[in-house]
């Protein structure tokens, strides 16, 4: 199983990235799927969750800014960001959930100048 998220970088507050994860070794359209995010000196938290059937929920403090969506077809999560505040720099986790497993995969780190 292989959980390969890209997209991330230096963007200047008020600016926008998109993130991808992009999965192999597992049946995607089967999983649940969420992005975490990991700042400095912080636990890990979730960003946001899309079910197999493509409901989502946000964390409050990214609601009206970021949205998550899925490509089952290509078995690829996404995580628009757009409004970035320097307080969402962090590293950014795709996981994959399923009631037997979970998976991991490396982060990409986001960093928003102010």
């Amino acid at each position: 199983v292989q959980l390969q998220a890209s997209g991330g970088g230096l963007v200047q507050a008020g600016g926008s990235l998109r993130l991808s994860c992009a999965a192999s070794g597992i049946i995607f359209r089967r999983y649940d799927m969420a992005w975490y995010r990991q700042a400095p000196g912080k636990q890990r938290e979730l960003v946001a969750h899309i079910t197999s059937g493509g409901t989502t929920n946000y964390a409050d403090s990214v609601k009206g800014r970021f949205t998550i969506s899925r490509d089952n077809a290509k078995s690829t999560l996404f995580l628009q960001m757009s409004g970035l505040k320097p307080e969402d720099t962090a590293v950014y986790y795709c996981k994959a959930i399923s009631a037997l497993l979970d998976y991991w995969g490396q982060g990409t780190l986001v960093t928003v100048s102010s």
